[in-house]
């Protein structure tokens, strides 16, 4: 049998362009530099209808980056960056790489102890955050090394009207608690009017550029480290896969930038070919009909339940589709039957040439790394590897290929893997492992195979693993927090279903002996677990049990209590 790894068996679905792709060693900056001066008046991001050209882009990063240099900001330093989608995130984002400072990303809806955590790995004096984030980070900013917050306002890049619209409305209702520590968006702008100092930008393409969160392969919340030359290749390969993207076109950026997907594809990968980001800082899926009218996006990126979303919406029922060029689903297992619907669905509605294309990737590989290609689909497939990506299955825990179409664990090799865990040698050890040839092989903890044509397919992981809305829950930390609770003695969380996020999680608590099951212990669970998880991982249901199902070796048997709420919520149909 010949190594899948050397055949390159999918590569008759790329070009020689693709297949020879010369990754640049420069820094993320850098690339962005270069594309954008080839197309400088082309429409860089549209927020709200407020668009700014790359000419434009390109100087707000200058003045962000001396402004950050003026407050003390080093090469190497390690800055923060707590905000959903808005022209400062992705400004600052851009100006601390042209320092060759490092982006340590964060979710704004993480919990206290989650970003005191974050900012502590990483080891931050630093955090840009929008300001109904700022009272977490204040209440436990003595226990960081933080400095100096500068404080974002979702208004303060939106059009006159709107911004006013704001502030009279959902503005009014963040109540920041002060610190003197804190530096308004506008104010920390105008530092740069007081740094003389150059700024290089040339920066080698190894150096760390930006941590991005996520539970690992492992199931625990890690740092994953990249560097500029994993972030450019994942861009520029992203850029060959998608194929028949042109300056000009528009993405609607509604995955997140503390996301690898949303941050390397709808900002990185868009920027890169002249492309306008269409910022999103929250969606609202009742309101997808009046994006698509807005803006007639080229691209859209999400997850499987926007597409659900996207059928449901009678509004679109109604609309010409023609002018989408690029549909992609990721973070979770796009359905043959919805792929079928939404294919048929933008085919009855003028996207004749189009279908939506599955992709596969993990943090750890800077996003995607597997797509569907333009003009072919297999059925359950998640595509072909990228056109600098390698791709085997192995027996899991070994480097030792199994035959094509036998099930294995799935193991990426590329320009695009990531450098390790933030601080984590353990860890990355596990699961970055070298072969023969000194490739390293990123093990990803995912079970799949590959058929003797390249396509892969993914079966399940070997982690325990919850995917809400595009959002991966573990349930071990989950169930840490819950048992942390004085009164608690076992808990276990499952996955069960919901009608939009495709699975929420549910929480069975084993109570001590003597401690009533009433609201009243119900109540500080719940605030427990509001105080210590990310508002996207709290456990939609609870339910107090008496014991919980044993395996043979004494462990809990979540399994039996997934049969169960199988059989219970079949019944009930």
């Amino acid at each position: 049998m010949k190594k899948q790894t050397d055949e390159r068996i999918w590569k008759k679905f790329y070009d020689d362009e693709s297949l020879n792709i010369d990754y640049p060693n420069c820094s993320i900056y850098k690339l962005l530099e270069k594309s954008a001066q080839d197309h400088l008046n082309y429409i860089s991001y549209d927020y709200f209808g407020k668009k700014k050209t790359f000419k434009a882009f390109l100087k707000q990063i200058n003045k962000c980056a001396k402004s950050f240099k003026r407050l003390g900001v080093q090469k190497g330093d390690y800055v923060s960056i707590c905000m959903p989608n808005t022209p400062e995130a992705i400004i600052s984002f851009y100006a601390l790489n042209k320092i060759g400072a490092v982006a340590n990303m964060i979710h704004p809806l993480s919990a206290e102890n989650e970003i005191k955590y974050y900012l502590n790995v990483s080891e931050s004096n630093y955090v840009v955050a929008l300001d109904s984030a700022f009272n977490k980070i204040n209440h436990i900013i003595d226990e960081t090394r933080v400095k100096n917050v500068i404080l974002v306002s979702p208004a303060d890049s939106m059009p006159f009207f709107l911004k006013i619209g704001y502030k009279l409305t959902r503005g009014r209702k963040t109540n920041i608690e002060y610190n003197k520590c804190i530096i308004k968006w506008r104010k920390f702008m105008r530092l740069s009017l007081r740094y003389w100092g150059e700024i290089k930008d040339d920066f080698d393409g190894d150096e760390t550029a930006v941590v991005l969160y996520s539970g690992g392969t492992t199931g625990d919340p890690k740092g994953i480290m990249l560097s500029n030359y994993n972030f450019n290749s994942g861009a520029l390969q992203s850029f060959y896969a998608c194929g028949k993207l042109e300056a000009g076109d528009k993405c609607l950026a509604i995955l997140p930038i503390f996301h690898a997907f949303g941050l390397g594809v709808c900002i990185h990968t868009v920027q890169y070919f002249g492309g306008t980001s269409i910022l999103i800082p929250q969606f609202d899926a009742k309101e997808f009909d009046n994006l698509l009218k807005k803006y007639k996006p080229n691209i859209i990126i999400g997850v499987p339940t926007l597409y659900e979303a996207f059928l449901k919406n009678e509004e679109i029922n109604q609309m010409d589709l023609s002018f989408l060029k690029l549909l992609i689903s990721g973070g979770d297992t796009l359905s043959i039957s919805l792929k079928k619907k939404v294919d048929d669905f933008l085919h009855e509605h003028g996207a004749v040439n189009i279908q939506v294309r599955e992709g596969y990737g993990l943090t750890e590989s800077s996003g995607a790394s597997c797509l569907t290609p333009y003009y072919d689909y297999r059925a359950g497939s998640i595509g072909i590897p990228y056109p600098g990506t390698l791709y085997k299955i192995v027996k899991h825990g070994t480097n030792r290929e199994v035959k094509h179409g036998k099930e294995g664990e799935i193991a990426i090799c590329g320009p695009s893997v990531m450098q390790g865990y933030l601080k984590d040698p353990e860890q990355t050890n596990k699961v970055l492992k070298p072969d023969k040839e000194g490739r390293i092989w990123l093990h990803t903890g995912d079970m799949g195979s590959m058929d003797d044509e390249g396509f892969v397919y993914f079966k399940n992981r070997l982690k325990r693993m919850i995917v809400s809305s595009g959002y991966n829950l573990y349930p071990q930390y989950i169930e840490g927090i819950i048992e942390s609770h004085p009164d608690v003695l076992r808990a276990c969380v499952i996955g069960v279903p919901h009608p939009y996020k495709v699975q929420v999680a549910k929480a069975f608590i084993v109570l001590k002996d003597g401690v009533p099951k009433n609201d009243k212990i119900l109540d500080s669970i719940k605030e427990l677990c509001e105080r210590n998880l990310a508002r996207y991982s709290w456990p939609h249901e609870y339910e107090f049990r008496d014991k919980l199902p044993k395996t043979l070796i004494g462990k809990i048997a979540y399994t039996k209590l997934e049969e169960e709420e199988k059989k219970k919520r079949d019944n009930e149909i």
